[in-house]
Parts: C-alpha cells; structure tokens; sequence
C-alpha cells in the first residue's frame, strides 16, 4: 500500500496515467522525465520501481531531495537535466514524460523522443502525455512545443500502443486543451 507522501509535502497528486502504468508494469529501472518536484517518482518508489528523476529546475530537485532524505527513501535518485540535451545514457524498463515534452525546445522533441526510445530496453514502455494543437482544439496555452494530430503515434509506430488517445483534458488550473496520452511497448 502506498502512503500519499504528495499531500503530506505538498505536491500535487500522481498523474492518472502513472498511476495506471504502475498497474501494468511490473517495477523496473524506471526515468521520470521532467519531474518537478516528483509528484510521480514518489509514487513510483513505493510500487518497487529504482527512479531516476530527473529535471531542469535545480529548485525542484532540491525539493525531492529533502524529501527522499526525510522519508529514507533508498529507491529515488534525483538530480538536475536539461531534457533537451537527449542523451539519457542509460536503459530503462520504463520512462514517464508526462506534462513535459510541451515545455522542451521544438527543434529538440524528435531527438528526445528518439532518446527515450533508444534508451527503452526491449519489452519496455514509454509513457507520454503532451498537450496538442490542432485545428479543432488550438492551445489556449502559449507552450513552446504542442504536438499535431497522430505525430506521436506516428513516432511510435512499430510499438505496441497498450494506450492511445488524443482527448480533451484540463489541465490542474482548469484550461481545457487536446492532449495526446500513449502508453507505448517496444518490441521484445
């Protein structure tokens, strides 16, 4: 059973789609890419995974460090990234990017998206979430980078999509916008 060490600090609660990962994916070597203050490294620490977090905000990551330290957490690595860089280096049975692609540098994604899937080992999944722009749901929110309609399927083609969708959501301050959610597989 999982203690919600989110509330306890403060964070806001693990993404629906991590938590729905986790129920599927058996605890590996796992990257939470863009973790904040790691909302969802925590989560994933208590299933069993071996976190890696990483993020570019040197705030954040002092943030899941005192936390990891509080809570002897043995399982949580933390530690500043600039994602854009897409050289992960090493492999991962899974890889979360939620709620991070749309804030990375356009020219970068197709290098990150090709790391991330580089550095899955085989008969490991990848899960993103990115918002999207698109002519029926143009983005209300100014992000750097909003993917196009069927761009990360496309991306992903070969792997198995376990989930696949381009819904509207809203996001924790209320704005409604497309997103693209893939729970992806690749081959063994």
């Amino acid at each position: 059973m999982t203690v919600d060490l989110n509330s306890r600090y403060g964070l806001s609660p693990t993404h629906s789609e991590v938590v729905e990962a986790g129920k599927i994916i058996e605890p590996c070597n796992a990257l939470d890419m863009g973790c904040s203050n790691g909302r969802n490294s925590l989560y994933l620490s208590q299933l069993g995974f071996n976190v890696i977090a990483v993020d570019n905000n040197p705030n954040a990551i002092e943030m899941l460090q005192q936390i990891v330290s509080e809570v002897e957490i043995a399982n949580i690595k933390a530690q500043v990234y600039d994602l854009n860089n897409a050289e992960l280096g090493v492999d991962y049975g899974f890889i979360a990017c939620t709620v991070t692609l749309m804030f990375l540098d356009p020219v970068r994604i197709d290098a990150v998206i090709a790391d991330m899937q580089e550095r899955t080992l085989p008969g490991g999944y990848n899960l993103i979430v990115c918002a999207m722009s698109t002519e029926d749901h143009p983005c209300p929110v100014r992000f750097p980078f909003t993917l196009k309609a069927g761009q990360l399927s496309e991306a992903y083609e070969g792997w198995e999509l376990i989930k696949y969708n381009e819904d509207v959501g809203t996001m924790h301050n209320g704005a409604q916008l497309q997103f693209a959610t893939m729970l992806a597989r690749k081959p063994g």
